[in-house]
């Protein structure tokens, strides 16, 4: 921890860092006063691609020492500058002595390193972030996954799908995406399952998948690099297969079977041997989860809306007109319910019978 370091002579003294790599730079300031580190402050540049590290440093303890009012006795940097008369003369008007100094061994070459690692740590950072801003990027955790499936291609572009049908009503498929390791909601899609004849978890995920994926087909759009399917071998093959009639059966899928979190690929009875500990699993356990979450909550979000439609459809004279009006008045099933007659016999349209067999239903 920097801000415990302490100088035992109590001389006020800035401590300058610099670390240089390509077109990026950072410099790195310690201020210590009373002889502890009160603050650190740093200075990114991106754009010294020609410039040599003296030149940097010069050039950042004029634009810096400019500007300042409150100086220290020592100015500690890392190496020999020349030319610095110019900003000596300037700190004087204020202060009696400043003093640079380059130091060769001892504490304050200590100091110096500190500030130098802090720079460099400040450098990767900057490295990092303009590598995830490539094009080109591919995070850890995606080419953890493309190593454990052995895929040809790293996994960009994923989709998975899950089932959700609780208590066996309003069956629906969700479908997420998520792009370089991160969700992208605007590409999330809900499916009403629309299979009659006792629908199960394979006829849902199979309608699912051949729904979405012949969209895509016949509008020509961008295929995943990586199909999941949340479940165990039986959900993989219907995915499989649905991809196989299509005519895309190039496209990589998977299942994730939740129990031992077990990932099934095709042409394989074994699941997969994937430590529990690699950051592929735990991508793959997100994206799940999150196919999961979404299809939950559009599965009470269909619940409800259901709920309250055939709760008013059972009334005789409500068809869908007058139910949407009775909706648009009273904004909710609840208040609905609540209205006393005279309320009821408020609504633009509604004839007195109706008003009157919505109230009986009700409350009698």
């Amino acid at each position: 921890n920097t801000q415990k370091v302490e100088h035992a002579d109590l001389v006020d003294r800035d401590i300058v860092g610099i670390a240089h790599e390509d077109s990026i730079a950072s410099v790195i300031v310690f201020m210590v006063r009373s002889g502890k580190i009160i603050n650190r402050q740093q200075f990114e540049f991106s754009n010294v691609l020609h410039a040599e590290d003296n030149e940097i440093l010069k050039s950042f303890l004029e634009d810096y020492y400019l500007k300042k009012e409150d100086f220290p006795s020592e100015i500690i940097i890392p190496f020999e500058l020349s030319n610095l008369q110019e900003l000596e003369q300037y700190i004087k008007q204020f202060k009696t002595k400043v003093n640079f100094v380059i130091p060769r061994i001892g504490e304050k070459k200590k100091l110096v390193a500190m500030a130098k690692r802090n720079a460099r740590l400040i450098v990767e950072e900057m490295k990092l972030d303009r590598m995830k801003k490539r094009k080109d990027y591919i995070p850890h955790n995606i080419s953890a996954l493309q190593r454990d499936l052995h895929m040809e291609q790293p996994p960009k572009r994923m989709e998975c799908f899950d089932i959700s049908n609780i208590q066996g009503t309003d069956p629906v498929a969700s479908m997420v995406c998520f792009e370089n390791g991160k969700p992208k909601k605007s590409e999330y899609r809900m499916f009403k399952i629309q299979v009659k004849d006792t629908p199960d978890d394979f006829a849902m995920i199979g309608e699912a998948v051949f729904r979405r994926y012949k969209r895509l087909r016949d509008e020509d759009k961008p295929m995943p690099d990586l199909v999941i399917v949340d479940g165990g071998k039986g959900q993989l093959n219907v995915a499989s297969r649905v991809l196989h009639e299509l005519g895309l059966s190039w496209i990589p899928v998977i299942s994730l079977a939740k129990r031992l979190e077990e990932v099934f690929v095709p042409g394989f009875s074994d699941a997969q041997n994937i430590p529990k500990t690699s950051s592929s699993i735990k991508l793959l356990q997100q994206i799940r989860d999150e196919a999961h979450r979404f299809a939950v909550t559009k599965h009470r979000q269909q619940r409800k809306k259901r709920t309250l439609t055939s709760e008013l459809d059972q009334i005789a004279g409500v068809g869908v007109n007058r139910r949407n009006d009775l909706l648009k008045h009273f904004g909710s099933l609840k208040k609905i319910k609540e209205a006393s007659r005279i309320e009821l016999e408020a609504v633009a349209g509604l004839p007195g019978k109706t008003a009157e067999a919505i109230f009986k239903y009700f409350h009698e």
